[in-house]
């Protein structure tokens, strides 16, 4: 091939432009300033996430001695917003969306006192179950399915959590996937921890309330005595009968499930139970059985009897 067979090159048809190249970058540049001008000016966001079975445990045991929730009043709406102040201060340049609250009840339906919660503004409440032995089941999962849910959609940038059990890690890993930071708020515990060291280690930050925190929104409620002097106490027979009675109303509330949970503990009774069970029968025969543990027995006796009648 001759040298003049080759054809000449040919500048590009379109050579760039760098006027409009450049004209393009500064727009997008502005656009970008606008972007960030604007998600300046959004505020941040948190919520307070209170599993309400921790707080009643640690807060009672704390401040009245126990966690038996019928020993003691709390002031629920004072120590949400206590709560919501306390957030105020920590995260200062951000809004509260709402509180949640999570507790448990018998087939979900609040009790008066959730009810009452349940109207408080900017508080949600949000219920999981309680078994025979008055123990809380599904709550872990509300506090992920909320946690989760609003760290995706960037409803939140903070969430301060409230409880201390070791089931609510997931719930801060899964938070924390989409961004947001977890701070874990407890209640002094009088020994050792009452928060679940995993826990501990997965939050972005801690905080613990003490005492003079805690103490103007418990009060622990008075004592029933029955004062019968020179009175002989009731007799087993009369006792047995009376916790037969009370495992008749027992079995009716809480059904056969409930029952067949228990029956595999015989000769024990859960705590809980064993404590519903003394109570309502002092009230029964208005004489107190402590201090009395043949009656007790007899006491317990006759549930079971009951209850096994049936089975």
């Amino acid at each position: 091939m001759n040298e003049a067979d080759i054809p000449p090159e040919t500048p590009s048809e379109n050579p760039p432009d760098l006027a409009e190249i450049g004209a393009q970058l500064e727009r997008t540049n502005e656009l970008l300033q606008r972007m960030l001008a604007e998600v300046a000016k959004t505020p941040s966001t948190h919520a307070i996430f209170v599993d309400a079975g921790y707080v009643y445990a640690a807060a009672g045991l704390l401040v009245a001695g126990t966690e038996d929730r019928r020993s003691f009043d709390l002031d629920a709406e004072g120590l949400i917003e206590a709560f919501i102040d306390k957030a105020r201060i920590i995260f200062a340049d951000s809004r509260l969306l709402r509180v949640y609250w999570y507790d448990g009840a018998r087939r979900r339906i609040h009790t008066s006192e959730q009810q009452s919660i349940a109207e408080l503004p900017d508080v949600k409440v949000r219920l999981g179950n309680l078994n025979a032995n008055n123990q809380q089941k599904g709550v872990d999962s509300l506090i992920r399915t909320d946690l989760e849910s609003l760290a995706r959609h960037r409803a939140i940038s903070d969430a301060a959590l409230v409880g201390g059990d070791e089931d609510l890690v997931s719930a801060v890993e899964a938070a924390q996937g989409y961004g947001a930071r977890v701070h874990l708020w407890g209640i002094e515990a009088g020994e050792g921890r009452n928060q679940a060291e995993p826990l501990l280690w997965e939050v972005d930050s801690q905080r613990t309330f003490d005492l003079d925190f805690c103490k103007p929104y418990v009060t622990r409620r008075p004592v029933t005595t029955y004062e019968h002097e020179g009175e002989p106490p009731p007799s087993r027979d009369q006792v047995r009968f009376v916790g037969a009675q009370i495992a008749a109303t027992w079995l009716s509330e809480r059904g056969l499930a409930a029952m067949m949970d228990l029956l595999p503990g015989h000769p024990y009774l859960p705590g809980p139970v064993d404590q519903d069970l003394l109570i309502e029968a002092e009230k029964l025969l208005q004489r107190s059985l402590r201090g009395h543990a043949l009656l007790r027995r007899a006491l317990r006796d006759g549930f079971w009897q009951h209850l096994q009648a049936q089975y």
